[in-house]
């Protein structure tokens, strides 16, 4: 720390883009009977997904008070779809997330998130308001979007020329040879999702949303899985330009395989002898009482400003980022 250090990493031009933001996002969600929410920051449950690591503190009151050690929230989900089952309906939040490990570039360990859910909806009639969403932020800065929808399948075919589903592992990588990359340890999923970030993602044009839906089912997190050959998870990403933006999902609500999910991230975590915050079990019993079926989105705010804005670095749209902080 220094003492010439006190000015914000950001412009002033980024913060008021963010004001003019959140403003154009509580509008779009109001015209649509969508519900502003606010849910807790600290929780006694943790997210167990073995790529994402949890902040933790400690409550130093009296312990009738509840659990002791916290965890800071990566996401909103949880109490979301717990509100869900409780019959709150449509519904979104606008705020601050947590993740352990996640600094520089594009990454700062505390970013915004809005995540919407709504009910009776699958995950690609969310994409479509995803997207309409997306154009409407692109209108503050006098930019629109063409849209271009793909299955998972086709667009490694179009751009690596390999079948995520089909191909062997060799064949995988094979397309990202002369990138350095320590090959120890990684799995399948891990291949693909560097053929994403490295031979997909930078070519793809700063004008286009492209939504990319129907992931493999090993990818499939918090969604449902459809039966086919291959099955595929009901998931969407979307994309401006090479900014992933959203990760949608037409959500699980069976209680029992979402245990399984957990317990299976639990045996990743303590094979590679990380952390592992306790299971949400609250998030069990809403979904055992019965949460309705529905699709659910998180969207980075960052990465859209930055999108917006033309910029690689986090910084430039954060007032001070995590080294001034």
């Amino acid at each position: 720390m220094s003492a010439g250090d006190w000015r914000p990493s950001g412009s002033l031009e980024a913060m008021r883009l963010r004001a003019r933001l959140y403003a154009e996002i509580r509008g779009f969600f109001a015209a649509r009977g969508v519900l502003e929410v606010e849910t807790p920051v600290l929780s006694e449950a943790g997210n167990t997904e073995p790529n994402i690591d949890s902040f933790s503190t400690a409550f130093s009151g009296h312990r009738d008070a509840g659990a002791p050690r916290r965890w800071l929230r990566t996401s909103p989900e949880y109490p979301l779809k717990r509100l869900l089952a409780a019959g709150i309906g449509d519904c979104y939040e606008l705020g601050r997330v947590f993740r352990n490990g996640e600094a520089g570039g594009r990454h700062n360990p505390e970013f915004t998130m809005l995540e919407w859910y709504r009910v009776g909806w699958d995950h690609l009639r969310l994409a479509d308001e995803a997207v309409a969403l997306v154009q409407q932020a692109l209108a503050l800065v006098g930019r629109r979007a063409q849209v271009e929808s793909t299955s998972y399948r086709d667009l490694f075919l179009r751009w690596v020329g390999v079948d995520p589903f089909l191909a062997a592992d060799a064949q995988l990588r094979q397309p990202l040879g002369g990138i350095g990359i320590d090959a120890q340890d990684l799995g399948r999923d891990d291949w693909l999702d560097l053929l994403m970030t490295h031979r997909i993602q930078p070519g793809l044009a700063a004008d286009r949303i492209t939504v990319v839906h129907d992931w493999p089912a090993s990818q499939c997190a918090l969604a449902r899985v459809r039966d086919g050959d291959p099955p595929v998870a009901e998931r969407f990403e979307l994309y401006l330009g090479r900014f992933e933006l959203a990760n949608g999902y037409h959500e699980l609500t069976d209680a029992a395989e979402q245990r399984q999910r957990f317990e299976r991230d639990c045996a990743v975590r303590a094979a590679r002898g990380t952390v592992q915050p306790p299971l949400d079990e609250r998030l069990l019993g809403a979904l055992q009482s019965g949460m309705p079926d529905c699709a659910g989105v998180a969207l980075g705010v960052e990465r859209l400003l930055m999108a917006l804005l033309g910029t690689d670095r986090i910084g430039d749209v954060l007032a001070f980022d995590f080294g001034r902080a």
